[in-house]
């Protein structure tokens, strides 16, 4: 049973999050109700993960991000993020949360991010003893579009950055969530075309579009090309589409705290916050990012940054 504990002051809000997470098999939630009486529980119960607000009393979510961080680098953190908060949020990110989620976007959202980095933690303390052998770790993959494979892929390299020490605990999750971001974002808005629109958007026409085109020429033939190349000093991730690509030329900037709270960019953000390059070809078809060991995945904005979830 993995324990969840949800912080907010609001306590309409609270019931709001933890009913949605009492619904999935395997929770157990517990709340607070600001940063200090979550600090007190998880010296005291040590939870799975937390899922904070960002404007609070006593302590406030960027302050309990960093006490955590230092003190629990183990347990990681999702920011809830609502307007008015996006500067902090912004800094929790760089100061270690794992991942955020708009308040507007927590039906969406909320349970599936939740369910991602509990699964990318899990699987790391499994098999953590045999990675420990490996010095160097090198691969590619040629991924046809199964988005099941992602979550295997992304922990196969979680084990790997944490056994040759590219990065700690938290910084692996938040490498993995990069990475998974990327490879979503490659996979749907690359080979399937699908725009984030229609993505969180009706359920149903998403379905039936993602039905279609995994059925139907030239989607169904597209592929990922992923390489990876982790080191104690440095991990380089590469992902190509074979999609049409873009003109990195024309997008917004995701990270702009105004665009926070569209779910449109979010992919983009995580990947410039948790790595310290992140650079796309000129044909917009590939990105590659670059973690450096010891650094905290604050890299500057590429020219060249592409679409993301």
């Amino acid at each position: 049973m993995a324990i969840v504990l949800v912080v907010d002051d609001s306590a309409v809000d609270r019931r709001l999050v933890g009913g949605m997470l009492a619904k999935v098999p395997g929770l157990a939630v517990q709340f607070a109700a600001d940063g200090r009486e979550a600090l007190a529980f998880i010296e005291a119960e040590s939870p799975d993960l937390v899922i904070t607000d960002l404007v609070m009393p006593q302590l406030d979510g960027l302050e309990l991000v960093s006490a955590v961080v230092d003190r629990f680098p183990q347990i990681p953190i999702i920011l809830m993020t609502g307007k008015g908060s996006e500067e902090i949020a912004v800094a929790a990110l760089r100061a270690g949360a794992a991942s955020y989620v708009p308040k507007t976007a927590l039906n969406q959202l909320l349970v599936e991010t939740a369910l991602d980095i509990l699964a990318m933690t899990q699987d790391r303390k499994s098999c953590q003893r045999l990675m420990e052998c490996l010095g160097t770790g090198e691969f590619a993959f040629t991924l046809g579009n199964d988005a099941d494979l992602i979550p295997s892929l992304v922990s196969y390299v979680q084990n790997i950055a944490l056994s040759v020490g590219l990065c700690d605990e938290t910084d692996c999750v938040r490498v993995c969530i990069a990475l998974e971001e990327a490879l979503r974002n490659a996979m749907f808005h690359g080979n399937l075309e699908i725009s984030s629109d229609v993505r969180e958007g009706d359920p149903d026409r998403y379905s039936e579009m993602l039905s279609a085109r995994l059925a139907s020429d030239p989607w169904r033939h597209r592929r990922l090309h992923v390489q990876v190349r982790v080191t104690r000093k440095t991990g380089k991730f590469v992902i190509r589409d074979e999609g049409p690509g873009f003109d990195p030329e024309t997008l917004p900037d995701p990270t702009d705290p105004a665009n926070l709270e569209k779910v449109s960019g979010r992919g983009l953000l995580l990947m410039r916050t948790f790595m310290d390059e992140v650079r796309f070809n000129s044909s917009g078809n590939e990105v590659t990012m670059i973690k450096n060991a010891g650094a905290n995945g604050s890299g500057h904005l590429p020219n060249n940054a592409g679409p993301a979830s």
